[in-house]
């Protein structure tokens, strides 16, 4: 009885330790999360701060404005004058249709070129893809001035062309994504599609894109976030200032009221929860691009 009840004890504690490392571990994430959000904590409390909350030491971290009784005027006040110094929303949709058609782009191109080297035969189909991927070695600025040399000769200057044009020829790191998640579909799935008379477009349309949404999404995600906060290729192309996305409007309302830091912020806000509610609302097929093999149980 003495050995049973040790083992029982022995075990006990193998358990508790178990438990007790998972909390710590948790309790270490979570602190670090904490530490992380800091940043993000202020931009957001600081967007209904008032401008004595703004300069106080030390920090104010709870404005008194969220604080009941809430007097929404006051709550909006920043949000009001951010929305109406610059063209808020002009350039809020400027923004959403360049993201649009970059995940179009990005989407199509790179699931078409990712089904051909992953289930379509041909040779020197390996060393083609070893070209493709080894055109991420190249960083964005050894190919920004030849580019810019071909839109301006296309007359595509000061349009949207040339910040979603290069999209629809794919990115080679989200094609070595999908082709290594369209690599683990089974080939009894394709073959048993050609015995019913489909061809590749349709085993690519009706079978294989279908098993990829998760790793459809995760590029979807990436991409809306890229075309979204990018700032560099607008600043190149684009000088009329009704076709100014939102990431140069933030600019020119920084140069402009630079020292009004809760309108700024507030902006900055608006602009930030299009990505999380992105996020969020994909979140299942982000997680699932990351631990699934293409193949549904």
């Amino acid at each position: 009885m003495s050995e049973i009840a040790s083992k029982r004890a022995t075990l006990l504690t193998g358990k508790q330790r178990e438990r007790l490392k998972q909390v710590m571990l948790h309790a270490i994430l979570v602190a670090g999360s904490l530490v992380f959000s800091i940043p993000f904590i202020w931009l957001v409390t600081t967007a209904f701060k008032n401008d004595a909350e703004m300069g106080a030491f030390p920090p104010v971290w709870l404005p008194d404005r969220i604080t009941p009784p809430i007097e929404w005027g006051d709550v909006l006040y920043h949000f009001e004058r951010a929305l109406t110094y610059i063209p808020y929303w002009r350039y809020m949709m400027n923004s959403a249709y360049i993201a649009a058609m970059n995940i179009t782009g990005e989407l199509l191109a790179c699931s078409l070129v990712a089904y051909g080297f992953s289930r379509v035969r041909f040779k020197g189909r390996d060393i083609v893809f070893v070209l493709v991927l080894s055109t991420m070695m190249l960083p964005g600025q050894v190919t920004m001035i030849p580019a810019f040399l071909i839109f301006k000769w296309l007359g595509w200057y000061n349009s949207f062309k040339p910040l979603w044009f290069r999209a629809f020829s794919g990115s080679a790191f989200y094609i070595f994504l999908l082709r290594q998640f369209m690599m683990t579909i089974p080939r009894d799935l394709e073959d048993a599609a050609k015995i019913d008379g489909c061809g590749h477009f349709r085993i690519y349309s009706q079978i294989v894109l279908p098993l990829v949404k998760p790793a459809l999404a995760t590029i979807a995600i990436f991409t809306f976030m890229g075309a979204w906060n990018d700032f560099v290729r607008p600043l190149i192309y684009i000088t009329d200032m009704d076709l100014m996305p939102l990431s140069l409007g933030l600019q020119m309302f920084k140069g402009a009221h630079g020292a009004e830091w809760g309108p700024l912020m507030a902006a900055s806000l608006i602009m930030i929860l299009p990505i999380i509610i992105l996020f969020f609302s994909a979140q299942k097929y982000f997680i699932q691009g990351v631990t699934l093999t293409g193949m549904k149980g």
